[in-house]
C-alpha cells in the first residue's frame, strides 16, 4: 500500500528586526551545486517528502543534504501543514546552527 503524502506550505522565519536567517544563509552559499541541491530538496519538502530528516529536539528538525560539506536545513512545523524554515548550515557548524534554530523556533512560537 502506498502512503499518501500531504503537501506542505513552506515559509521562511523572519525575526523581529525583519532578518531572515535562512534566506541570508542560502543567499550566501557560493556553491552552485549545493544551492541547487538545497532548493530541490525544499521543492520535495513542499510535496510532503521529507527524505533524510531527523528531530534535533525542542520541535526543531534537520534536513540533511548529502552535497558539499553536508548541508543542513533546520525547520519547525506549525499546525502540521506549515513548514517554517529557520536557518541553514553544514556539518561543521551543526551544533551552533541547532542552538540558533531552537532559539528562532521558540521566538516564532512566542511571537508567531
Amino acid at each position: 500500500m502506498t502512503q499518501k503524502t500531504q503537501p506542505k506550505r513552506v515559509i521562511v522565519y523572519c525575526d523581529e528586526n525583519g532578518k531572515e536567517p535562512f534566506t541570508e544563509w542560502l543567499n550566501g552559499l557560493r556553491d552552485p551545486k549545493g544551492r541547487r541541491a538545497v532548493l530541490q530538496r525544499l521543492g520535495r519538502l513542499e510535496c510532503g517528502l521529507y527524505g533524510d530528516c531527523k528531530s534535533v529536539g525542542s520541535g526543531v528538525s534537520e534536513l540533511r543534504i548529502v552535497t558539499g560539506p553536508g548541508y543542513r536545513v533546520y525547520f519547525g512545523e506549525d499546525d502540521g501543514h506549515i513548514v517554517v524554515l529557520l536557518c541553514g548550515g553544514d556539518k561543521s557548524s551543526q551544533s551552533k546552527d541547532i542552538k540558533a534554530a531552537k532559539a528562532y523556533w521558540k521566538e516564532y512560537q512566542t511571537d508567531g
